[in-house]
């Protein structure tokens, strides 16, 4: 089990987790045919992931002009009920791509500066604190220790944690315990601690919870209405369907828990619809100012196509794509989408008890944008 980004790099592994039992496959269209999308393809891919390590998927993929919306598997263990096409699911680390989005808006205001040494807006807070800016925060250069590695996260351990409530604090301070990975700003190493602080210094700026600053900025601009910051809120609100893993022999459902653990990193629940919106306003120019966007967009030659909080990766047929993968106990989700916006692709896949290999991504990836 992971807490991390599903790298869209390493997308053929977006989960590690079989099902028992897959069906009820069905696709949606906005239109009578889909331009530029090849539909058979995608069903093919989603039946292939039911088949061989999701319980269940779910994928919205635009042209630009049209909506395609498929699923495969079920939407719980020993139902023939099939996964909603409109269902809402845990994020996971597609979270920091709001985060960072808020960031780089106070950026744009003058209210923060993307050099500027952590130590100014959270005093204190980290060990090096004067040698890791704001930058190396969201682009994971920073060498922060990921504070999710010293959990148990295990099934049998992560049930231990599974409804404990967590402070921000608590997180950073796992990841401070630890020496730092490497000097700051020399290297490139995934770490959630990295947005936990970059959602306490959002709350340390406005004055207001990071979750309120997100949903002012962000969400209602947006019309985001199905999108959501849970909190402590353990179930899922809406439609949805449900993640499973195994703990001796016994399946769990692990669709409900306390989100805390991730906070900043990863909490977030959507749907594919929202996060469309989302990725689409956000690389057409309509959440930042020019410069911000192009910060965030501008990977270090180390970073492994790492922006500020957007990945950049290139597929097997030579297009390229931006976007974020996210991974959280039940749900593996990406948000993808070429520069111009003009093809994007959503998904989220529920996991089922057994740990097995997924395939069938790569068939629906080549399908979104390779056609």
């Amino acid at each position: 089990m992971v807490l991390r980004s599903r790298r869209i790099g390493l997308v053929a592994a977006v989960v590690g987790l079989t099902a028992l039992t897959a069906g009820g496959t069905a696709v949606a269209d906005t239109a009578a045919t889909t331009s530029g999308i090849d539909r058979g393809a995608v069903q093919r891919g989603l039946d292939k992931m039911a088949r061989t390590g999701a319980l269940g998927a779910q994928v919205r993929v635009t042209d630009g002009r049209r909506d395609l919306v498929a699923r495969s598997g079920v939407a719980e263990l020993g139902r023939d009920k099939p996964v909603p096409l409109d269902g809402r699911f845990r994020i996971g680390s597609i979270t920091k791509v709001f985060v960072s989005t808020v960031v780089l808006q106070l950026v744009g205001e003058g209210k923060v500066e993307l050099d500027a040494p952590v130590e100014r807006y959270l005093p204190g807070l980290l060990p090096d604190g004067d040698k890791i800016t704001v930058r190396m925060l969201l682009q994971h250069t920073s060498g922060l220790y990921n504070y999710t590695n010293g959990l148990p996260l295990d099934p049998a351990g992560f049930e231990t944690i599974r409804y404990k409530h967590w402070e921000p604090g608590e997180l950073v301070a796992i990841s401070t315990a630890k020496p730092l990975d490497f000097v700051p700003g020399t290297s490139w190493n995934y770490s959630n601690t990295n947005y936990v602080v970059a959602g306490m210094l959002v709350e340390k700026v406005t004055g207001r919870p990071y979750e309120r600053a997100v949903e002012k900025r962000v969400l209602q601009p947006l019309g985001l209405r199905d999108t959501v910051v849970p909190g402590d809120r353990a179930s899922i609100p809406g439609p949805h369907a449900h993640g499973y893993y195994k703990v001796g022999d016994r399946p769990v459902d692990i669709t409900e828990l306390n989100p805390s653990v991730a906070w900043a990193a990863g909490e977030m629940i959507s749907t594919t619809a929202d996060l469309d919106r989302f990725i689409d306003a956000l690389l057409d120019g309509k959440l930042l100012k020019q410069a911000q966007l192009a910060e965030m967009t501008k990977p270090l030659p180390f970073s492994n196509g790492y922006g500020l909080g957007i990945e950049r990766s290139t597929l097997e047929c030579g297009v390229e794509i931006w976007g974020h993968g996210g991974g959280i106990p039940g749900y593996s989700s990406l948000m993808l989408s070429t520069r111009d916006t003009g093809k994007r692709l959503e998904a989220s896949v529920t996991s089922a008890p057994e740990p097995a290999a997924v395939e069938g991504v790569d068939e629906v990836l080549n399908a979104a944008f390779c056609r």
